[in-house]
């Protein structure tokens, strides 16, 4: 009778078990976020690159989960640049005191290489999500939306201690293009990162 009842047990436990390494992580991040030229197109046509913005600086929190080399997490990120210059219909122009800043939600997945014996272990990343998209001047919300959103990335984690990773990150940010009435402008923005990741 015993030994009818170890095999289920064992079984049972091997399926509970958790990875040989698990552990939950909080994380923090800032950098420089340089968006592309936005084209903006209409029932009159294409305007190719007519917006463009200055560097802005975003910035981001995490709650994740590590298995081994895998990682998922859901962070929120914040994004502000300021447009440089706009087309008015002949000409470039520089703009004033607008500003275009983006608020995502995202869903993303890691998959971690450590270097043995160093601390040092890059990483491949991908994630998919909404961002919430608001251009405004002084005085008037211009645009106001929400799209979808992806996200692909690479970088490096330098072991600090037990409980604590520093992370150097580039990712490449592309919320779905906003329709504002006629018009259809595209997004996408370059982001280098530095952050911290603390496990428990």
């Amino acid at each position: 009778m015993k030994k009818k009842l170890l095999l289920p047990l064992l079984l049972a436990g091997g399926l509970c078990s958790t990875p040989a390494f698990a552990e939950t992580y909080v994380s923090g991040s800032v950098g420089l976020g340089m968006m592309g030229k936005s084209d903006a197109s209409s029932a009159a046509g294409t305007q190719k690159d007519a917006i463009e913005y200055k560097a802005g600086v975003p910035f981001g929190v995490a709650l994740g989960y590590k298995a081994n080399e895998y990682r998922a997490e859901v962070a929120v990120g914040y994004q502000s640049n300021s447009v440089d210059k706009s087309w008015n219909g002949t000409t470039m122009a520089t703009a004033t005191d607008t500003d275009v800043t983006t608020l995502s939600v995202m869903a993303n997945g890691y998959r971690d290489f450590a270097i043995k014996d160093s601390g040092v272990s890059p990483y491949v990343m991908a994630g998919v999500g909404m961002a919430s998209i608001k251009a405004k001047d002084a005085t008037t919300t211009m645009i106001d939306k929400s799209v979808f959103a992806w996200q692909l990335g690479t970088g490096v984690g330098l072991k600090a201690s037990d409980k604590v990773v520093v992370d150097l990150g580039l990712r490449y940010f592309k919320p779905s293009n906003v329709k504002d009435g006629g018009t259809e402008i595209t997004c996408s923005s370059m982001n280098v990162l530095a952050g911290v990741r603390y496990s428990f």
